[in-house]
């Protein structure tokens, strides 16, 4: 996996999580909402490129 692609996913998971706190505290259940799927994309993009450094490693 590439330096500047896990970068990406750790700020896709951070903004995610941002977005997640900022909607929890303003009651906006969209904006909450919005940032746990950004997390989710965020773990599965990071998931897969741990298997494809794994085939890599072998």
């Amino acid at each position: 996996m590439g330096t500047d692609d896990k970068i990406d996913n750790k700020v896709e998971e951070l903004g995610g999580k941002a977005k997640e706190k900022v909607g929890e505290a303003t009651g906006d259940e969209e904006l909450e909402t919005q940032g746990k799927l950004d997390q989710s994309k965020s773990n599965l993009k990071q998931a897969g490129e741990k298997v494809k450094d794994a085939f890599r490693r072998d």
